[in-house]
């Protein structure tokens, strides 16, 4: 019987219900700039919808063009759950939504379990909220798709990269990075640290994220390596924190997202 890791912050993270969920991404959608063509990847932020999914949807927005083109999605977050050294890949069979279950695409998963930094532990994938808060999205967005998912603990820019090149593949795959930025800061002094970490980012200068510069620092620091290697270039569509969108000014967290193409 096939396994299926069940969504662990729906209705909490965003709407339980499949309609109310699908209207709040879709509006979220709607209201995005779409300019700029279809990224190989994007950084995107996880933290509640009603705080970052206005960020979010700015980079999902312009997969919409490359709906059934896109059929493979290997998606990245860091661990706030279980500490762990390398990269967790999920035993199960499909992710769960309110929208639907998503299928893991084995075959993608069989091609990374040779690596040493690669193991398979479900416990960082049952509790773990940075990668179930973008399958909505990649849901509205893309349609049907098979998944990657891999939670990133204590890692190298370069053993990341190379689970990245090892399913680079073209344009039917896509690498979304799930990542917020600065934490807890009162509002002007994240925009300042924000501002500073976009400029990391945009330069590919993995080196400068520092452990307050964001949560997903290490899964970004993967991405960047391989965009350099590449020469590949990024850029920011969205910078604002919690305060710009649902919250107090008073302690904010941080949300960036960016293309790479």
């Amino acid at each position: 019987m096939p396994s299926v890791r069940q969504p662990a912050v729906a209705g909490m993270f965003y709407p339980d219900d499949p309609r109310e969920l699908r209207g709040m991404v879709s509006q979220y959608l709607a209201a995005a700039e779409t300019a700029g063509g279809v990224p190989k990847a994007i950084i995107a932020p996880h933290a509640g919808y009603i705080y970052s999914g206005p960020v979010a949807a700015s980079a999902y927005a312009l997969l919409k063009a490359a709906r059934g083109a896109i059929s493979r999605v290997m998606l990245l977050g860091p661990a706030h759950r279980v500490a762990l050294s390398g990269l967790a890949l999920p035993s199960s069979d499909f992710f769960a939504t309110p929208l639907g279950d998503v299928p893991i695409d084995r075959e993608a998963v069989a091609a990374l379990k040779n690596l040493p930094q690669v193991q398979v532990l479900d416990a960082a994938h049952a509790r773990e909220h940075s990668l179930e808060v973008h399958l909505p999205f990649l849901q509205e967005a893309l349609g049907e798709f098979r998944l990657v998912p891999l939670v990133v603990g204590d890692a190298s820019a370069a053993q990341v990269g190379e689970v990245l090149e090892r399913l680079w593949g073209g344009p039917e795959t896509l690498i979304v990075i799930s990542s917020d930025l600065s934490h807890y800061h009162d509002y002007q002094t994240a925009r300042r640290m924000d501002a500073a970490t976009s400029r990391a980012i945009e330069s590919l200068r993995f080196e400068d994220l520092d452990f307050d510069a964001a949560c997903g620092r290490v899964p970004v620091s993967g991405l960047l390596y391989v965009a350099r290697q590449r020469g590949l270039s990024i850029r920011t569509l969205d910078l604002r924190n919690s305060g710009d969108t649902a919250g107090p000014r008073d302690q904010v967290v941080g949300y960036g997202a960016y293309a790479i193409n």
